[in-house]
Parts: C-alpha cells; structure tokens; sequence
C-alpha cells in the first residue's frame, strides 16, 4: 500500500464520519420538530385536567395551589441555578452542576407547562384556558403572584450572598494586612 492510498482511505473515513454526523443531526431534528408538534397538542389539555382535578372548581383551592405552584417551581429551579453556578469551578463540580441543572428544568415543567397554556396560540392552549376558567378558577393569577413572590426571595437571597461574600473579602483583606507596630507603654522610668 502506498503512502496516498493510506492519505485518500483516511480522508474518506472522515467525509463518511461527518456525512453521518449530518444524517445524524437531521434526524435528531426532525424528531425534535415531531416531538415538538405532538407534545404541543397534548400538554396544555392534559395539564390543564390535571390541575382542574387539583382545584376541583374551588376560588380557594385556585389560590392556594397557584401559590404553591408558583413560589415552590420558580424558587426551586432558581436556587439549583446558584448551586450549579457556584459549583462549576470545583473538582465534580460539571457533572453536579450538569445534574442541578437538568434538577432544575424537570422542577420548572409545572410552570413552564402552565405557560404553555397561558402564552400558546393554538387549539390545546385555548381548550386548556377553557378548563383553567371553569374547574380551576384564580389558579393562572395566583401561579404569577407566586413567581413574582418567588423571583423577590430570590434577589433577596442573592443580596445576602452577595453581602456574606464581601464581608468575608474584607475579613480576608484584614487578615493580609500585617499589624501595625504599635509604641510599648510609657513610663515614668527611663
């Protein structure tokens, strides 16, 4: 075998490797995009049942579990953002910030599904607005106050951080600084 034969076998292995990968990103979008067009007519009405069937019709009950809803999967997801932030850097900190993140999309899916019915524009959006209307009354309003109420908790909490930190920067910086000699004691004898 002669040293081109080698070189052309090479380079088709890579043209074969990336025209697989081509086929490959194709088809993984093409499932994303059909996936896409079924979840979108299912999730609104099927969410929709399932809080209507937690509320059972009740102005209260829409209250309550709209704030439930809304302050625990906004605040959660939120805090597993910071874990994963502040983790990145340590030794296992991407495979734990990888897991605090994907944590942290399944614990929004209740408020991002409610926002697919609220936000959507088609058929299952609109028959899910029409079951939230009837049998879960005051659940849509109460699920934003709890987002809102869980977004200022949240800048709280990272206004405390921020402060700890800075506090402990200053401590550091104090410790770094080398004391200042001071006079001994005068006394009346020389």
């Amino acid at each position: 075998m002669t040293t081109g034969e080698v070189q052309s076998s090479g380079q088709k292995s890579k043209a074969v490797i990336w025209r697989n990968r081509a086929i490959m990103v194709v088809a993984t979008v093409a499932v994303l995009v059909i996936a896409y067009f079924i979840l979108a007519s299912f999730i609104p009405r099927w969410w929709a049942q399932r809080l209507a069937n937690t509320v059972h019709g009740s102005f209260s009950s829409g209250i309550w579990w709209g704030l439930v809803y809304g302050i625990v999967f906004t605040l959660v997801p939120l805090l597993l953002v910071i874990f994963a932030v502040r983790v990145w850097k340590r030794k296992g900190g991407k495979f734990l910030a990888g897991a605090a993140a994907i944590v942290a999309l399944v614990c929004a899916l209740p408020n991002l599904m409610t926002l697919t019915i609220v936000l959507g524009g088609n058929n299952a959006a609109h028959a899910g607005e029409r079951i939230l209307d009837v049998d879960a009354p005051a659940f849509r309003g109460a699920c934003l106050v709890g987002a809102i109420i869980a977004a200022v908790l949240f800048v709280l909490a990272l206004a405390l951080m921020g402060k700890r930190g800075l506090n402990r920067h200053k401590a550091a910086k104090a410790a770094e600084r080398p004391a200042e000699p001071t006079a001994p004691p005068m006394t009346g004898d020389r």
